[in-house]
């Protein structure tokens, strides 16, 4: 098969084209006195400008996202084939959804029924093929910086989280980012791209389990990832505890192991000690009848937590949306090489299924969904064509990811896949783009300036903002 085309943008950037087009040659221009004279201030807001389209911010102020680690098959989801051959369009039938034109798997019949609130991106792409490498180009917006399976280093790109962690700071006493139920990994690998990279362990996004019921109970510490747990606190213990450390601080030669520590060790005892993020955490706070809308599983807890978490003022919450414990094995992730139709259908599309069409519904019930981003994300998609143990494998040619709330509209379909599904049809795009867009969601530059541990600044994104407002 040949390769993805070149990403085209959408029609939100018509009227921005050729002012783009030069000042993305602008580099080469600028050494030889071109543009006009312009200063280098000058531009940089005209090309903070050029990815921003014109008019008012949304009114976006937190972000939940929504991560389907392992591939989603887009044909058996999000993108049904029902023209295409029988080895490609699969077991699944397509049903209507609540917007005409649109069709939907049979087995998200829920998630159906919310269409008028979701933008669906058929056309995305990029050229990995590994877990944890998709998985970068997702939550970083940026190419992986090595091959084989990548764990997480200092000098790595930030996640998307720690990237809006930096640049909306929560307020005191509540997490920069949380992640929801576990860190991502591949073969027993923590995979780089999900943390605070070279923005450093303030922005990184700590760890957090739905709290009641089993498989639930408490905050588990899994491989080494920043966790919390919370249980009865004594605080007359905490204080003790405090005492006993500052005094240990004082001793010689052990300054630099304890400061290492500050930012975790601070933020535990706030939370620990009554802040809204505990009462968050307390799922059982929550009405019977939500918490059953829902779900009773994993998957549904994980993302009531999400929005309980945003409302007590975490800014990104970002969700592993699964069946059942990851640590339980494959068969409670996305990755369907063997058996895809039965895991689908009998375990990964309902727990889905249910619990976000369960948190578009209570976002729109509370007067939130304005408020509160949501972004489905995944690694890439899975193959046109079936395979011979009847499931499909990794395929980042084109695939599927929704967005809602946070001044999306929705009822829409951005871009599109070929009759096979293998290859994008009109308005491609590419991780960069998405990440483009959550930004100007949240009222922030897509080039707004980070800066690394040496000084060097790096725009947030290169990417550009689709045509989704």
């Amino acid at each position: 098969m040949p390769n993805p085309p070149h990403s085209r943008r959408g029609a939100a950037d018509a009227d921005t084209s050729s002012r783009r087009g030069l000042l993305r040659s602008s580099g080469a221009l600028l050494g030889m006195g071109a543009l006009g004279g312009l200063s280098l201030p000058e531009l940089l807001r005209l090309r903070a400008e050029a990815a921003t389209p014109s008019g008012p911010l949304p009114k976006a102020t937190s972000l939940i996202i929504v991560y389907l680690w392992g591939g989603l098959s887009h044909i058996d989801s999000l993108d049904p084939k029902p023209d295409a051959p029988p080895e490609v369009r699969g077991e699944f039938r397509p049903i209507s959804t609540a917007t005409p034109g649109i069709a939907f798997s049979e087995h998200l019949p829920l998630l159906a029924r919310h269409t008028e609130k979701l933008a669906v991106i058929r056309s995305i792409h990029h050229d990995d093929a590994a877990h944890g490498r998709g998985m970068y180009w997702n939550l970083t917006g940026h190419k992986p910086p090595r091959a084989g399976n990548i764990p997480p280093l200092s000098g790595d790109w930030p996640s998307i989280a720690a990237m809006i962690s930096k640049l909306r700071p929560p307020p005191a006493d509540v997490p920069p980012a949380v992640r929801v139920p576990s860190p991502l990994v591949d073969n027993g690998t923590l995979q780089a791209g999900e943390y605070g990279g070279w923005l450093g362990v303030k922005c990184e996004p700590i760890i957090m389990r739905p709290s009641g019921g089993e498989p639930f109970a408490g905050v588990s510490r899994s491989l080494g990832a920043e966790t919390f747990e919370f249980g009865t606190i004594d605080a007359a213990r905490v204080s003790r505890r405090e005492e006993l450390r500052s005094r240990l601080e004082q001793t010689p030669g052990m300054e630099a192991d304890f400061a290492s520590h500050d930012h975790f060790r601070s933020l535990a005892r706030s939370m620990l000690l009554g802040s809204a993020v505990r009462e968050a955490h307390d799922i059982d706070r929550e009405d019977r009848r939500v918490r059953d809308l829902y779900g009773n599983h994993i998957g549904g807890r994980s993302l009531l937590l999400a929005r309980r978490l945003t409302e007590a003022g975490v800014p990104v919450v970002q969700v592993c949306c699964a069946a059942g414990d990851l640590n339980g094995g494959a068969g409670d992730m996305w990755d369907t090489h063997g058996d895809n139709f039965n895991r689908l259908k009998s375990r990964l599309l309902p727990v889905f299924d249910r619990s976000v069409s369960a948190l578009l519904q209570d976002l729109a019930d509370r007067g939130t969904l304005d408020t509160t981003l949501v972004a489905v994300l995944t690694d890439f998609g899975r193959t046109p064509r079936v395979n011979g143990a009847a499931g499909r494998d990794h395929y980042p040619g084109v695939y599927s990811v929704a967005l809602a709330g946070g001044g999306i509209r929705g009822g829409q379909v951005y871009g599109s896949s070929d009759g096979l599904g293998a290859f994008p049809r009109d308005r491609p795009c590419t991780p960069p783009d998405i990440h483009a867009t959550l930004f100007h969601a949240l009222g922030l530059s897509p080039r707004a300036e980070l800066r690394d541990p040496l000084g060097r600044v790096f725009p947030a994104t290169d990417g550009d903002v689709l045509d989704l407002f």
